[in-house]
């Protein structure tokens, strides 16, 4: 049991998971009419409340959408879930990768699950009419998180790699 990350993980995923529910119901509640933006600092942050019924940057698979969407975030929790069980006891970045990763996928999947409008998004970020796709608390755990992860699972394969050619290299004579 990974006893030393467990508590972090959790921690990680409720705090985020809660910041996001909450940031999204202060989206609803105070960025009423949908898709009229607010600045915050100027035309390069506004907030502007939608709903994007598809997935990442309005991907998009018809009317069904959110029932294909639903499915396959449950999948990838359980694919992150395993992922997490065979972490080693004290991986903190793999931990922190995986609890920013679900944490974002639970966000998400808390607004399809509770309305068919969509994933409440209201971050919306650009200059004039060139703008990022508008975002919220959960898209950027996912992000930081898949960053994070590719880099953990990245610089765990270079180690594997090194500790895997250090035995052939002593057999050649090539450490001294």
């Amino acid at each position: 049991m990974r006893r030393n990350s467990a508590a972090a993980f959790w921690a990680v995923v409720a705090a985020v998971t809660a910041a996001d529910v909450l940031t999204k119901w202060w989206a609803e509640t105070a960025l009423r009419p949908q898709g009229f933006p607010r600045g915050v600092a100027g035309e390069w942050l506004r907030m502007t409340l939608v709903y994007n019924p598809g997935a990442a940057f309005g991907l998009n698979v018809g009317e069904h959408s959110r029932w294909v969407f639903m499915g396959l975030t449950v999948v990838a929790l359980g694919i992150l879930g395993r992922l997490y069980l065979n972490t080693r006891d004290g991986d903190m970045p793999r931990s922190m990768a995986l609890a920013l990763v679900c944490a974002g996928a639970l966000g998400n999947l808390i607004d399809r699950v509770r309305s068919g409008r969509g994933v409440v998004d209201f971050i919306d970020i650009g200059i004039g009419a060139t703008r990022w796709p508008t975002f919220n608390v959960a898209d950027m755990a996912v992000s930081s998180g898949a960053v994070l992860l590719a880099w953990v699972l990245w610089y765990q394969d270079q180690q594997s790699a090194a500790l895997s050619a250090a035995p052939v290299a002593a057999e050649h004579g090539e450490l001294s």
